[in-house]
């Protein structure tokens, strides 16, 4: 009799950024992209997210739907993006105003349903590393409740060398892994971007991948070796 093929390997991931506006969607979608191209089977979440619409089935964030579309596994929305708050400001302000608590624990039982479900779950953070999710949390209780390793997304622009080592500096004092970085250029005039990712490649090891800022579109992808 023949032996069933094995399950591959599973590769989840939590993406964070330097900042808000850095890019984490694209990136979070390159990412599925590659992975969908070595035949895996990919979910999608968006943990926490502000700045919604109204829509028939309820509140819906647009990077979260971007996310569902691209991944192969579907998912019910509130598993997908448990946490949708309608105004687009910092989440513990929209939480507070909405009468919501974020909850990581819940956040966690979510992940397990897609992580039952797929090879792969690709995990996308709101704001940067420390945003709040309340006055006494933040995003990097949202990982460390998913215990997943780290995806950094560098914006360049100025300034982008200073928050890019902070950021770091914080994900490995949390005690999770930073298992890449990829730079992504969100400013087509920035000046000196040669160097900066130089000096950038020296200080974080070489980036996953190099997004130019014309290749915002709906075709990037970034391969991962699993």
């Amino acid at each position: 009799m023949a032996e069933a093929s094995a399950r591959p390997a599973p590769w989840n991931v939590f993406v964070t950024g330097t900042d808000t506006g850095v890019g984490k969607t694209h990136v979070s979608l390159a990412l599925i992209r590659g992975l969908l191209r070595d035949g895996r089977c990919v979910a999608a979440m968006k943990p926490v997210a502000a700045g919604a619409i109204h829509q028939p089935g309820g509140l819906r964030n647009e990077d979260a739907l971007l996310l569902a579309a691209a991944a192969n596994v579907p998912v019910p929305y509130e598993t997908l993006n448990p946490y949708c708050l309608a105004p687009p400001v910092s989440p513990h302000i929209a939480a507070e105003e909405a009468g919501i608590v974020i909850d990581p624990v819940v956040i966690r039982r979510e992940f397990d349903k897609l992580r039952a479900q797929a090879d792969c779950v690709v995990v996308e953070g709101a704001g940067g590393w420390l945003a709040p999710i309340s006055r006494a949390q933040t995003m990097e209780d949202v990982a460390l409740a998913l215990d997943l390793p780290v995806i950094l997304v560098v914006g360049l622009r100025l300034g982008c060398l200073n928050h890019a080592l902070l950021t770091a500096k914080a994900v490995r004092a949390s005690g999770l892994r930073l298992a890449h970085w990829v730079a992504n250029a969100i400013e087509p005039q920035f000046e000196r971007t040669a160097e900066n990712l130089t000096w950038l490649s020296a200080a974080l090891g070489p980036p996953l991948a190099i997004v130019p800022h014309s290749l915002h579109r709906a075709d990037t992808t970034i391969h991962v070796s699993l």
